[in-house]
């Protein structure tokens, strides 16, 4: 189902001119890294911007070009030109504006893949009003939480969803897809004839975006960005990822979450790219497959786990259309990279960012690629490492590089904590986090943005990922990155998943102890454990040596992120005697044999 009208397009203003030519920047150094970063410079958009009408509007009105393809498990469809984008988000802007919403409203949208999440963003974009992107596996609780903390004013959902907003109290707008009782229809946006939105007069310094992070180490926290810091600063994003105009992007990842705006929204439209979307309720490999084969999809971005999965699938029909293969959301396994180049003859690039920041570190196209390494600063991203106990920057000249620690000094790298320098205005960063003024504080200290994220940088200046800095532990005077443990742990074929945290220990202070979700066929038996541990033991440091294995689920997030937070409490009352010992966990000191 293709929906396709046609207006003419508006005459770009000096803001629209402005944001093409730094696009085109952008766009034109693709496979020159050193010369992107060198020249580019964040444009001046001058006093009022507003992406969905300077930029998207004047992209998409008269263009037939298919904008966005929606692919559901039973192979129907549902696709829209860039032109049927614009006017159907017309649409629903002038409703949702009848219906009360003004410019600076939180709206909180909790959507799922579907043409009326893309309408609806545009549409609130188009009013000035602030979206509050929200997963649709929000419970109740969180959802109170989001409403209150955030200050909604309206909220969008589906029909199925709006039970979980019984709770909400308070002048709150509800608005739903598909009928629901006490709710306005959003289908009834549809039948309205509506002109070309005007402009709602945004300043580049109003809001624009309110995302709650996933809350992997402490409660959720509100990030603020600006009507630039993503629609501009996603740039970098786009450079990274190898977009180019007539492109056909496919990106796994759920919306609510703020790669979704990155990969499913910002970067390819920005390039003037097509957005594939597969909607599947349950992940088939071959499934995926067949739809970025069907689609001719020539850029797809997908989380390590979906990497891991489609490796173990039967990869021989080749990568179709593809051109660029990239993995986000945590750092690639070499192993992984080298089984998709060995299939597909093509290099799987990753990268580095936040919810509270655009791409920042990414190995780029055409740029030399050092497994493990997530690549180097972005064009626009002042991306520097600081020593956490002194503040001062360390330098990435190899061994001798700044203050470090022996672990790194036997690697032949500097380390510390990934920051932005605020000296240099980045743009592609929020404004800060809503309501936490003690957190802003700690977060912008010493004139540095700070990720919480420890890395490493050689003498040619890429980064690698070590852990984030609550993660990061020591044993026997070692510092220990589970991230570098895991990463082995997972090319044993009975691990599916793993989680390396520190576990109390009187003569070492602390050892590493891997939770491990077994892959299917493999049962939690001593055999296991054993040849788990001895695969760590023969393919790490002797100081990495994994001491302990439980297997078992891991803790998460709503967004899928581990909660290493929950599994250290858990260690540490184990070691206290105030938890029941675990009955499946094994130490490699007392297995039969060792």
């Amino acid at each position: 189902m293709s929906e396709s009208t046609t207006t003419s397009a508006p005459a770009p203003g000096a803001a629209t001119e402005t944001y093409r030519a730094a696009r085109d920047q952008i766009l034109g150094w693709r496979g020159r890294h050193e010369q992107a970063v060198r020249e580019f410079t964040w444009p001046d958009l001058g006093e009022q911007f507003n992406w969905a009408v300077d930029w998207f509007d004047v992209i998409a009105r008269g263009n037939d070009r298919t904008a966005l393809v929606v692919i559901e498990e039973d192979g129907s469809s549902r696709e829209a030109t860039f032109d049927a984008m614009a006017n159907r988000s017309d649409r629903v802007a002038q409703w949702l504006a009848e219906r009360g919403v003004a410019q600076g409203d939180p709206v909180i949208i909790m959507l799922d893949n579907q043409v009326e999440l893309w309408d609806c963003m545009l549409a609130v974009m188009k009013l000035g009003a602030v979206i509050m992107p929200t997963t649709s596996a929000a419970g109740a609780s969180d959802i109170e939480d989001r409403v209150a903390r955030g200050g909604a004013r309206h909220v969008i959902a589906n029909a199925a969803q709006t039970d979980k907003f019984g709770g909400v109290a308070g002048d709150v707008t509800r608005i739903s897809v598909g009928a629901a009782e006490g709710w306005h229809d959003l289908g009834d946006a549809y039948a309205v004839d509506a002109p070309p939105t005007p402009h709602p007069g945004t300043a580049p310094s109003d809001p624009l975006l309110l995302y709650f992070t996933s809350g992997t180490t402490s409660k959720p926290k509100l990030v603020e960005h600006t009507q630039v810091s993503y629609p501009l600063g996603h740039l970098s994003t786009v450079f990274w990822l190898g977009l180019q105009p007539g492109d056909v992007h496919l990106n796994i990842s759920s919306p609510g979450w703020a790669k979704h705006a990155w990969s499913c929204f910002f970067a390819p439209w920005i390039a003037e790219a097509t957005i594939v979307v597969f909607n599947y309720a349950r992940f088939d490999a071959s499934a995926l497959l067949e739809v970025l084969r069907q689609q001719e999809v020539t850029t797809f971005c997908a989380p390590p786990t979906v990497w891991r999965m489609l490796i173990g699938a039967d990869l021989s029909g080749g990568p179709g259309s593809l051109r660029e293969v990239i993995g986000a959301g945590e750092p690639l396994n070499p192993e992984v990279i080298a089984q998709v180049e060995k299939a597909w003859g093509l290099t799987l690039r990753d990268g580095y960012g936040q919810t509270e920041m655009t791409a920042a570190v990414g190995n780029t196209p055409g740029s030399p690629l050092k497994p493990g390494s997530m690549g180097r600063p972005l064009p626009g991203c002042p991306v520097v490492l600081v020593d956490p106990a002194t503040g001062e920057r360390v330098e990435g000249d190899g061994a001798e590089a700044g203050p470090t620690d022996d672990t790194a000094r036997q690697r032949g790298v500097a380390e510390g904590e990934l920051c932005l320098d605020l000296s240099a205005h980045p743009l592609p960063l929020m404004t800060g986090y809503q309501g936490d003024e003690e957190r802003n504080a700690e977060a912008m200290a010493g004139g540095y943005y700070h990720t919480g994220d420890v890395a490493s940088i050689d003498e040619d200046g890429y980064i690698t990922y070590v852990g984030r800095t609550d993660d990061v532990f020591k044993a026997s005077d070692y510092k220990i990155s589970p991230f570098e443990l895991e990463s082995v742990l997972i090319e044993h074929p009975a691990v599916a998943e793993a989680a390396v945290v520190p576990a109390p220990d009187e003569v070492r202070l602390a050892v590493p102890k891997a939770y491990v979700v077994l892959a299917a066929g493999h049962e939690p038996t001593e055999e296991t454990a054993r040849s788990i541990l001895a695969h760590a033991r023969e393919h790490l440091q002797p100081w990495q040596r994994v001491r302990r294995i439980e297997f078992g689920e891991l803790p998460k997030t709503i967004s899928g992120k581990i909660r290493r937070v929950e599994l250290r409490g858990r260690e540490e009352e184990l070691a206290r005697g105030d938890a029941q010992a675990p009955a499946n966990e094994w130490r490699d000191d007392l297995l039969k044999g060792d």
